[in-house]
């Protein structure tokens, strides 16, 4: 007879809503890593994985980690952490089926060899650094590094030290203890919800680059200067943005995306013509020679405008992260429990957002399950995903959970 981990359905949601109350705003929250909310609702969450079985710590960072009794572990997780004025479910919900899973495994497989560990990453949003949680987690941080990363003039360990982090907590990842890591989230975008798909199994998650480039003209009188003579960099920037638009879009690659996130100009007054404009790009794909084509034609582009017009044209790329590809031994795992736990539609798909898990892939193997968000719509109040996916995904994960350890 196969075995079925039972979860209680009604506990997943009225705790993801408990959790909502930490930094609520309006119908969203606002509960950004560090915060007094982030903090308080951490202090929760270390009380919830304690009355689920678990023994548990908060590192210097702020990951609250529940560990089982076993010797060996899968473990579970996201973070709890917000954009400012987010939605409620965002990595919460993982991080909520993390302890509802852990839960009822405990209670209905005591005696395990291999038990479920649980995790609640900090700041995985970048307030201070983009998945500081995880990467601290897996050992790729240090104590020294916490002070180069700062938010409004406070660096991160002052911040941390204020909150009432331990500081000499460190990393948790023990490769003795893990067999794989696994997470669920909402998927943030239209994919599942427009095409009426219950869920998403999670194939990789894309590669991002950023980059910043920088445009230097000449400031002068924006009324008395002719069109003709200006060497306007904000202009430039906006031509050259359109130009590289272009150039991505010839490129053979379905599922790449970029995306010219922000601009700023010097001096930047209405009645000055910008000496220095800056532009910032972003470009993702799951293949990393997608990403360099792109990286390609923007070094191709640059070249051909450098001088244009008298304006000066650099790069600097500021940010790179590589593909990570999920475990497909795992991903077995999780169909075979959407096929057997519910009668619902599920799909392999990519993230095009970042996530942990594209931290612990690095680490040991890794899964992800999405669930529809309405609309697309996340990072935003009106953020939502019905119940009826918020169960059939609870459910889903727990029986892949107990797949993964006992099959």
């Amino acid at each position: 007879m196969h075995k079925i981990l039972t979860i209680d359905a009604e506990r997943v949601i009225a705790s993801l809503r408990t959790l909502a109350r930490f930094g609520a705003q309006g119908k969203g929250v606002n509960r950004p890593a560090l915060s007094v909310a982030d903090v308080d609702s951490r202090k929760w969450l270390a009380s919830e994985m304690e009355s689920a079985g678990l023994n548990v710590v908060i590192d210097a960072v702020g990951n609250v980690i529940g560990k089982s009794d076993a010797p060996r572990a899968l473990l579970l997780g996201s973070h709890t952490d917000s954009v400012p004025t987010g939605g409620w479910l965002d990595g919460a919900l993982g991080v909520i089926y993390a302890i509802e899973t852990a839960r009822a495994f405990n209670t209905q497989f005591p005696d395990a060899q291999i038990g479920v560990d649980t995790v609640a990453f900090s700041d995985e949003e970048g307030r201070y650094l983009s998945c500081l949680g995880s990467k601290w987690f897996c050992g790729e941080l240090g104590q020294q590094d916490l002070t180069r990363f700062n938010h409004s003039g406070v660096d991160f360990a002052r911040a941390a030290q204020q909150a009432g982090f331990p500081p000499d907590v460190g990393a948790h990842f023990d490769t003795g203890r893990y067999i794989a890591y696994f997470e669920a989230h909402i998927e943030q975008g239209p994919r599942l919800d427009s095409t009426g798909v219950d869920l998403g199994i999670v194939t990789g998650i894309a590669g991002m680059r950023r980059y910043k480039i920088v445009f230097k003209g000449q400031a002068d009188h924006a009324g008395t200067t002719p069109m003709s003579v200006r060497k306007d960099a904000g202009m430039a920037a906006f031509e050259f943005a359109i130009r590289l638009q272009d150039r991505f879009a010839s490129i053979d690659a379905l599922n790449a995306v970029w995306n010219f996130g922000a601009v700023e100009f010097y001096p930047g007054v209405a009645n000055v013509v910008p000496k220095e404009a800056i532009l910032t790009l972003e470009t993702r794909d799951l293949q990393l020679d997608v990403l360099e084509q792109m990286q390609n034609q923007l070094i191709n582009a640059i070249e051909g405008a450098d001088g244009r017009g008298g304006i000066s044209i650099a790069v600097e790329r500021v940010g790179d992260l590589p593909p990570a590809i999920m475990n497909s031994q795992l991903l077995g795992h999780i169909e075979s429990s959407a096929a057997a736990v519910v009668n619902g539609k599920f799909m392999r798909m990519h993230s095009g957002a970042i996530h942990d898990a594209m931290v612990l892939a690095r680490h040991v193997p890794s899964a992800m399950l999405f669930v529809p968000s309405i609309d697309g719509r996340s990072h935003v109040p009106i953020e939502n995903t019905s119940d009826k996916h918020l169960i059939m995904g609870a459910e889903v994960f727990a029986n892949a959970v107990l797949s993964m350890v006992t099959g």
